[in-house]
C-alpha cells in the first residue's frame, strides 16, 4: 500500500494508497515483502518471505487467464499524490507509452483478502499488480527479463515502497512469470489499452479457442488490526510513516505496517491534520529514543520514518 489513497491508500506496503495523499494500503501494498528474508520451503526449491506462500488448497494457477483490459473511469481517490516514509509519489493519469524497467516482487497470503487502494479485495489468485504510480485502474504487460515469460495484469493497488522495486504482483501473477521461489527477478513493463490489446489481436494469427479459466479462492484467515480513532494533534517527538487525503487509505497502509511489525501497533495512529490523515508512531520520549525506533525499522523494512518535533 503491494495496493497510500491506498495502493490510494499503501509498509505494500510497508504497504502498498500502497497501497501509498489518496493512495496507500499495497499490502497489500505494501513495500511488499522482502524477498531476501526466507521461511518456509517453497515447491520445487527456494522460499517464501514469511507465512505470504500459496492457500492451503489454491487453485489450478496455470488455467488463469491474463486481465484482460477494458475501458474503466480513473478511481476518483487513488490517484491523488501522496507521501510514504517522506517521499511524496505522484501518480500518472495517462498511460500511453509508458515503459520502465526494474526489480518486481510479489505479495500473497498475508494480504490475501486485505483492501487495496483502489478499495477491492485483494486477491492473490487474480492477474493484479501493486504499481506506485501508475493509475488505477490500469493495465500492463510484465516481461521477465530471465526468462522471456509475459502477463497482463491490472493495476489495482499501491507500491512497493522499497527504492529497489518498481511493481508487486499478485501470487498467480508471480508464479506464471516464475519468479515465486526467487521473491523478485528483473522485469520489463509496458502499458496496455483495451485499443492496443484489439489491434494485436487483429494481427495475431488465428488461435483454436479455449474455455474460460475457473476462478477460486482460498479462504485465509488474517489478524487484523482493528481501526484506531483519529487522534488531535498534539505536542511530542513522533515518527510519521506516511500521509494521505483519505483516511481508508491511511488505516489500509497501518494494517500493512501492523501485517510486518506487528509490536508497533499500540503506537500506531492516524492524526488528521491540514486535510491530511498522517498514520505516525509515538509520542516518544525523546528524540534519542524516536531515532532509535527508527533505525529499528529501517533495518527490517528497508524504509526510512521522517522525525516529527511538534
Amino acid at each position: 500500500m503491494r495496493n497510500p489513497a491506498f495502493l490510494p491508500v499503501m509498509l505494500a506496503a510497508l504497504l502498498a494508497l500502497t497501497a501509498c495523499s489518496s493512495s496507500p494500503k499495497r499490502t497489500a501494498g505494501d513495500p511488499g515483502p522482502q524477498a531476501s528474508t526466507r521461511a518456509s520451503p517453497a515447491p520445487g526449491g527456494g522460499g517464501y518471505y514469511k507465512d505470504d506462500g500459496p492457500g492451503a488448497n489454491p487453485p489450478d494457477l496455470d488455467k488463469i487467464a491474463d486481465a484482460r483490459p477494458k475501458p474503466e473511469p480513473l478511481h476518483r481517490f487513488a490517484n491523488n499524490p501522496y507521501q510514504v516514509f517522506g517521499k511524496e509519489y505522484v501518480p500518472v493519469r495517462a498511460v500511453s507509452g509508458f515503459r520502465q524497467r526494474g526489480m518486481a516482487s510479489w505479495y500473497g497470503r498475508r494480504y490475501h483478502g486485505q483492501k487495496t487502494s483502489s478499495g477491492e479485495t485483494y486477491d492473490m489468485y487474480a492477474m493484479t499488480a501493486a504499481h506506485p504510480t501508475l493509475p488505477i485502474p490500469s493495465y500492463a504487460r510484465v516481461t521477465n527479463a530471465s526468462n522471456g515469460r509475459s502477463v497482463v495484469v491490472r493495476v489495482n493497488d499501491r507500491g512497493p515502497f522499497h527504492s529497489d522495486r518498481v511493481m508487486d504482483l499478485s501470487y498467480v501473477a508471480a508464479y506464471k512469470l516464475g519468479y515465486i521461489q526467487s521473491g523478485s527477478t528483473l522485469v520489463d513493463i509496458e502499458s496496455v489499452t483495451a485499443d492496443s490489446v484489439r489491434v494485436d489481436a487483429a494481427t495475431a494469427q488465428p488461435q483454436a479457442q479455449s474455455q474460460p479459466p475457473a476462478r477460486a479462492q482460498a479462504s485465509v484467515q488474517s489478524r487484523e488490526p482493528t481501526p484506531m480513532p483519529v487522534s488531535a494533534d498534539s505536542s511530542g517527538v513522533y515518527l510519521q510513516l506516511g500521509a494521505f487525503s483519505m483516511r481508508d487509505n491511511a488505516e489500509a497502509f497501518r494494517a500493512r505496517v501492523y501485517k510486518d511489525l506487528s509490536w508497533l501497533n499500540d503506537a500506531m495512529h492516524v492524526n488528521a491534520q491540514g486535510g491530511l490523515y498522517r498514520l505516525q508512531l509515538g509520542p516518544y520520549r525523546s528524540q534519542d529514543e524516536a531515532r532509535q525506533m527508527a533505525e529499528r525499522i529501517r533495518t527490517e523494512l528497508s524504509l526510512q520514518p521522517v522525525l516529527l518535533v511538534k
